[in-house]
Parts: C-alpha cells; structure tokens; sequence
C-alpha cells in the first residue's frame, strides 16, 4: 500500500533531487500533485510480469524500428503547479529517435502506452487514480496487468475499460499498430506451455 510522506509539496525538480538522497536509496516514490507517495517494493512476480511485457514490447519496437521502452518506475511529468510525477512499470514512447535525445531526468512528453503491473496488496482506487491520471494527461492506452487473476484491461480516454483473460489475444488497437500478443504470455516462463483454453459450458435446453 502506498504511503505519503512528512515532506513538504515539492516541484518536479525537487523531487528529482530528494529521492536521490542517500537515505531514499532503495525505495520507490512517486509525486502526485506535490505530494510525496511512497510505494511498496516490487515482488518476484511483478517483476517477472515486467519483463515479460518489456521482452514482447520490446520485439514490436525493433521489428518496427520506432519507439522505446521505459521500465522501473522511470518518471514522468504529468501535472504542473502542483507537479505529478508518475513512474509507470513499463512505458512505450515515441519522443525519440537516438538515445541521445533522452532526457536526463524526467521527460514532459506522455508515452504512448503505460502499463501498471498490480501487487497483491494493491488497492483499486489507488490504481484507478493513476489510471486517470494518464488518460487525462495525453496517455493514448493503458494496460493494467493483473498476476493473480491473469487479466490485461485496457483502457483508452475515449472508451470504456476491456478486460482481456488469459487465453485471449491482445492487440494495439491504433495506438501500436500490428503488435499482438497472447495474454498467456505475460505470465509464462520460457518453455512454460500456456493453460489450456476453457471449455464453453454447455447451454441449457430450453424447456417447451
């Protein structure tokens, strides 16, 4: 569960500072609205669910040859006055072409997709929040990836969320155009062969 701090509102450039204090090192943070949140350390599945997302994202970018990724909470500006500071598990922009032309700290720029991998102990208003906060703020596409019921729901500023299960087939819609993927794959080890699809229950005969 994430936690506030005693600190004072801060601006982007403050918090940029303060959590590389010595006495911060080891700990994940997030700004939202000038407001320090202190988040609960990732588990071993949460970043196994991480890197898996980064591997097949990371295979669309390359066979495309635009786009890259962003992961370990790297932070984003949302909000100014007061400042928001989001770190999205894993993120796919489009702002640049040559790693020299990423910004030092944190970029302005949304990404195209943000994607939040939920912990056990996470709660959904705290989710639902920074779900929000990205579509409000020029995110095209979300994607909430939940380990323990293996679901991906999207959402989009202009509709309502999806829930996709795990033997379903996920797709970019416009936002990353081409990619597919099936959910199954978020939660596989290498070698790991998928669950097998359920079975459709059988319809019950209508009495005449």
């Amino acid at each position: 569960m994430e936690m506030k701090t005693a600190t004072p509102n801060l601006t982007a450039q403050e918090f940029a500072e303060w959590v590389h204090r010595p006495e911060n090192a080891d700990k994940w943070f997030e700004l939202v609205r000038g407001e320090v949140i202190e988040l609960p350390p990732p588990m071993k599945r949460h970043g196994a669910v991480c890197m898996n997302t980064g591997w097949l994202l990371g295979g669309y970018t390359r066979q495309r040859g635009k786009g890259y990724l962003t992961g370990n909470d790297s932070g984003v500006i949302l909000e100014h006055d007061p400042d928001t500071v989001r770190g999205p598990d894993v993120a796919l922009y489009e702002d640049a072409q040559t790693f020299a032309e990423l910004h030092p700290k944190y970029g302005e720029i949304p990404p195209r997709l943000a994607v939040e991998v939920l912990s056990p102990n996470d709660r959904a208003d705290r989710v639902q929040r920074k779900v929000t906060d990205y579509l409000r703020n020029g995110v095209d596409m979300v994607w909430v990836i939940d380990p323990e019921a293996r679901t991906v729901t999207v959402y989009r500023p202009d509709k309502g969320p999806r829930v996709y299960e795990e033997h379903e087939e996920l797709d970019g819609e416009d936002v990353l155009p081409g990619f597919r993927c099936r959910v199954a794959d978020f939660f596989l080890l290498p070698g790991e062969p998928p669950a097998p699809k359920p079975k459709p229950k059988p319809r019950r005969k209508r009495r005449k």
